[in-house]
């Protein structure tokens, strides 16, 4: 009988003692705390909800990973900093990535997750089925094309479902933030092109957040020379339809940088009813409307001391017509002399009130959301590795990296009375509360995740804990309540009991 050999190695001698390793310690993890994000995830069916309404042209009978498993498997997988797919060939083994996508880890060889090339092959909607025929010949190649577009648009709504079923109550007022990020690209991937202004080859995203919360709306992958502006005109009504059908009431506000500054926009905006503050670039006409304004600030400027941080002045010009407008609209001016000279800025905007309240208290805000969201995604997330051939297999991976944010930032909410978790990061919520040791042992009736009694982060994990939970709680007694209907699916009921 042949007698199973563990490795041993002795790595440097502490005075008398040999510091030594060996691979002895049992069934171990290393990301134990996901678990509580899973709980609180399993409770609103983010995840279960989606799948179940996922195009997949595959045939039933030959499906061993269902559309819920293979996206519980990725977006935990990016969650906890595993963001490829090859990532799966390892983890899939993982006791705790199996708990995490409802596999009992019971140490059975058969009893996997998927491997990479099987994440990848969803993410192209492959299907075997007629693989013998001809390509041509091949009527479920229709059916693969069908489901990649299709995917996109479901993804994309469910983002704002999302977010409707999570309030409390209706919001009387709502901001929408508009962005476009660079998505740098290696190798020849399809529609990846080159772009002047960043220097690179990249896809040219455009994605749409909550400007109180951050929550994201919206991500589209987009070719990587278009215009910033182009398709946001129709991402945006697709998310103001969603939020007017739960809040017929709602006042929406819409923030962008320049690039969304066109005229499709400032009409559907107006049209709409929609109010609307976007950055406006400088030009000469703009300059010599606002230089005797100029002239005056640098007088005070230059007589007084009031320099620092900066001496600024607000205007507003009602009449201002570009030659690609319909009609004349307002717009905000801040001239600024600081220690580096003069600072121009312009908003054009259909708000009412101070200028400097508009651009200070509205468009300036842009600073925190959707800057940070994009960070995050980018940062903590790995939103920008999207390393695969296909185009719409890729949007499908940043919609996979915009749901796993969504997650977080639904976490932070319910954990908001927890102070050190309330506006941490995805890397600080990682380091603290995910990244954690675990010993697993399984029994008939349990799955036990046994804890170091000295994890530091001890306290700090059970106190989120309990606040997500409690959130969870007041969220479906609220539904509850108010009879709305829609906020959290019949498996939050038991929440209730």
């Amino acid at each position: 009988m042949q007698t199973e050999c563990f490795e041993q190695l002795t790595l440097f001698d502490l005075g008398t003692q040999e510091v030594t390793v060996d691979f002895e310690g049992g069934r171990v993890v290393s990301d134990a705390g996901l678990l509580s994000l899973r709980a609180f995830e399993k409770k609103l069916g983010i995840i279960a909800n989606l799948g179940e309404r996922f195009p997949d042209p595959r045939s039933p009978k030959y499906i061993t990973y269902t559309s819920t498993d293979i996206l519980s498997q990725r977006i935990y997988q990016i969650l906890a900093g595993y963001p490829d797919a090859n990532d799966a060939q390892t983890l899939r083994h993982d006791p705790l990535f199996q708990t995490l996508v409802d596999v009992s880890p019971t140490g059975n060889e058969q009893a996997t997750l998927a491997s990479g090339s099987t994440l990848n092959r969803f993410a192209y909607a492959y299907t075997r089925r007629q693989a013998d025929l001809p390509v041509e010949e091949r009527p479920v190649l229709l059916e693969q094309q069908a489901a990649r577009n299709e995917r996109l648009d479901v993804f994309n709504d469910y983002l704002v479902e999302l977010f409707v079923r999570t309030r409390s109550q209706a919001p009387a007022y709502l901001t929408i933030d508009l962005d476009a990020t660079d998505d740098p690209t290696h190798g020849e991937q399809t529609m990846s092109l080159f772009h002047g202004y960043y220097d690179q080859y990249q896809y040219f995203p455009v994605l749409a957040f909550d400007g109180d919360s951050g929550f994201p709306l919206a991500a589209w992958l987009r070719p990587g020379t278009v215009h910033a502006s182009c398709g946001a005109v129709s991402v945006l009504d697709s998310i103001v339809k969603q939020l007017r059908q739960a809040w017929p009431n709602v006042l929406i506000i819409v923030r962008g940088d320049g690039g969304f500054a066109v005229p499709e926009m400032y009409e559907y905006c107006e049209t709409q009813g929609l109010l609307y503050a976007f950055g406006y670039a400088t030009n000469e006409v703009l300059k010599r409307m606002t230089e005797p304004m100029l002239d005056d600030l640098q007088t005070y400027y230059r007589f007084y001391g009031h320099r620092e941080p900066a001496v600024q002045r607000f205007e507003r010009f009602e009449d201002y017509q570009a030659d690609s407008w319909s009609r004349p609209r307002s717009i905000l001016a801040k001239i600024e002399i600081n220690r580096h000279g003069v600072n121009r800025r312009f908003v054009v905007t259909n708000m009412s009130g101070h200028p400097q309240g508009i651009y200070h208290g509205i468009y300036v805000q842009r600073g925190n959301v959707p800057e940070r969201p994009i960070g995050e995604l980018k940062n903590g997330l790995d939103m920008d590795r999207l390393s695969l051939h296909g185009f719409r297999a890729n949007a499908l991976r940043l919609l996979e990296h915009t749901l796993a944010y969504a997650i977080v930032v639904l976490y932070r909410e319910a954990a908001a009375s927890v102070p050190e978790v309330a506006h941490a990061e995805v890397s600080t919520l990682r380091q603290m509360l995910w990244k954690v040791a675990a010993v697993v042992k399984t029994s008939v009736r349990r799955i036990w995740f046994h804890f170091s009694a000295t994890w530091p982060y001890r306290e700090l994990w059970q106190r989120t804990h309990r606040a997500a939970m409690a959130w969870l709680q007041r969220l479906a007694e609220c539904q509850s309540q108010t009879g709305s209907g829609g906020i959290l699916p019949e498996s939050a009921t038991s929440l209730l009991m």
